[in-house]
């Protein structure tokens, strides 16, 4: 980061960023209201299976297509521009969608091109939101806002399919989607009022020496690289990645171990799916509060070998033990934010600005495979033994997952450069608000 960046970051950094980070929460809580009246339109429409997973088919696919070249893209345009544009085409499709609802000619796989579109705009504004943090967040505070991204996330897991629901049965399916496309005007206005820093753009030589502007390949190219030459920041991507592949498939067998395992109903399974999002929001709430340890890495791979533990505890719950399957999960809801919070906020402070929509974008692509190929794994293995094994074996393998980091040098170095770079940072701040002489 520049010293002209940074000295507009540590000016009244609050009042922009969090004007800006609550008209985006609005957009998010929209898009839970849409994608909840979605699912229980194809549901109550159709009542196929196949139907539904072709449904979240359309919503996982942008981000392996897609995001890689949304954070390319996003590294190259106005980051403001990005969010303000994409944020408006999903609203305009959204309003498309609801005027073919008004007027009784909506199809499904209308409903499908828009959840396609919907997924797409949301990695460009995923990866211009989250690139211009640390263009607008002193790195000292990143983890507490990490904190509070991961606490919105819990709050929105539970109210947005709440709301939805009370919506649904209340007014017609385009009455939701109108107020998505409010959500999304409140989103927009904010950042006609506030300026974003933009990271300076390195170009590269051509053949005769001087400075051209790369392709959008050789920009996908560095990206690559940058995190490939990154033995620290490779682990970390390398241990989010692992984490998806054992814990994700966990979670999509939770509904049969709630009902076949204890012998629990809907009700339950909305009680234990309340208990998560409720410990998210706690876990969120606490790191924006504390921030984690000085080594931000460290946070995050103890409350890992911890959050092993509870998932662990999910799968050895005897079937007239309901309680302690709740517990377990709402203790790894608690600890996720206390995981993930923590390391995104180590990549923000260390990932150049004008790499950090690729790379992220790289890492979201790099987890979104990793589920795929857990739930291959997992939902032949549960159909062979029992659905609370894959608990045992994620809980497991978490844990070791997470002792491990201990031992990997480049993961614990990666905590302690951060930490100074932190130092630095605060002494830097102090200096800007020292009174001259």
């Amino acid at each position: 980061m520049t010293e002209a960046i940074q000295t507009e970051t540590n000016k009244k950094w609050q009042f922009r960023f969090f004007t800006i980070w609550f008209g985006q929460s609005f957009s998010v809580l929209g898009s839970h209201l849409v994608g909840f009246a979605f699912v229980w339109y194809l549901t109550e429409q159709t009542g196929s299976a196949t139907i539904l997973a072709m449904g979240t088919l359309m919503q996982v696919l942008p981000s392996i297509l897609i995001a890689p070249f949304a954070g390319a893209l996003v590294d190259r345009w106005n980051r403001k521009a990005v969010m303000a544009i994409f944020d408006s085409i999903t609203a305009l499709f959204t309003l498309l969608v609801a005027i073919l609802f008004m007027l009784d000619i909506a199809q499904i796989w209308h409903i499908f091109v828009v959840m396609f579109i919907r997924s797409a705009c949301g990695q460009f504004q995923w990866a211009a939101m989250t690139a211009s943090t640390t263009l607008m967040v002193p790195k000292q505070h990143l983890s507490r806002v990490a904190g509070a991204n991961q606490a919105l996330q819990g709050i929105m897991n539970i109210a947005g399919p709440a709301i939805g629901a009370f919506l649904i049965a209340t007014m017609p399916i385009q009455g939701v989607l109108f107020i998505d496309v409010s959500t999304a005007l409140l989103a927009v206005i904010p950042l006609l009022f506030f300026t974003i820093p933009q990271p300076e753009r390195k170009g590269v030589k051509d053949g005769n020496g001087g400075i051209i502007k790369p392709t959008i390949i050789q920009d996908l190219v560095e990206g690559w690289k940058y995190v490939t030459n990154w033995t620290g920041l490779m682990a970390i991507i390398f241990l989010a990645m692992l984490v998806n592949l054992l814990i994700n498939p966990a979670f999509s067998l939770l509904p049969l171990v709630v009902t076949e395992h204890f012998g629990k109903g809907a009700y339950e399974l909305g009680f234990i799916n309340s208990a998560f999002g409720l410990g998210v929001i706690l876990g969120g709430f606490l790191l924006s509060a504390w921030g984690g340890f000085k080594n931000r890495v460290l946070t995050s791979i103890i409350a890992l070998t911890i959050s092993g533990g509870a998932i662990l505890m999910v799968g050895l719950a005897p079937s007239n033990m309901y309680i302690l399957g709740v517990i377990g999960i709402a203790i790894f809801g608690f600890l996720n934010p206390i995981v993930n919070g923590p390391l995104f906020a180590v990549m923000q402070a260390k990932v150049e600005p004008d790499l950090q929509g690729r790379v992220f974008s790289l890492l979201h692509t790099g987890a979104s495979l990793a589920s795929p190929i857990g739930l291959a794994i997992a939902g032949p293995v549960a159909d062979a033994t029992t659905n609370q094994l894959w608990f045992i074996i994620g809980g497991i393998l978490t844990i070791i997952a997470g002792v491990g980091g201990f031992f990997v040098p480049a993961i614990i170095k990666l905590g302690k450069d951060d930490a100074e770079a932190n130092a630095q940072s605060n002494q830097l701040q102090q200096s800007f608000q020292e009174p001259s002489a």
